[in-house]
């Protein structure tokens, strides 16, 4: 699993671009919770689904 996708990584779906910027909200082996700005709160298997890192809470 990319090391960036922790609690607070921001995030984008490769293949729903229409959910918009995701905020994740925990990691827990291979599966991540992500809040997306267009889909809300999403349970993604990080083996099925490459997030896109898009940057940290901090650099916003």
């Amino acid at each position: 699993m990319d090391p960036f996708i922790e609690p607070g990584a921001l995030v984008r779906h490769p293949d729903r671009e229409d959910w918009g910027l995701g905020q994740v909200q925990s990691v827990i082996g291979r599966r991540v919770t992500v809040d997306f700005e267009h889909a809300g709160k999403q349970a993604l298997d990080t083996t099925i689904v490459r997030l896109v890192f898009v940057g940290d809470e901090s650099e916003s």
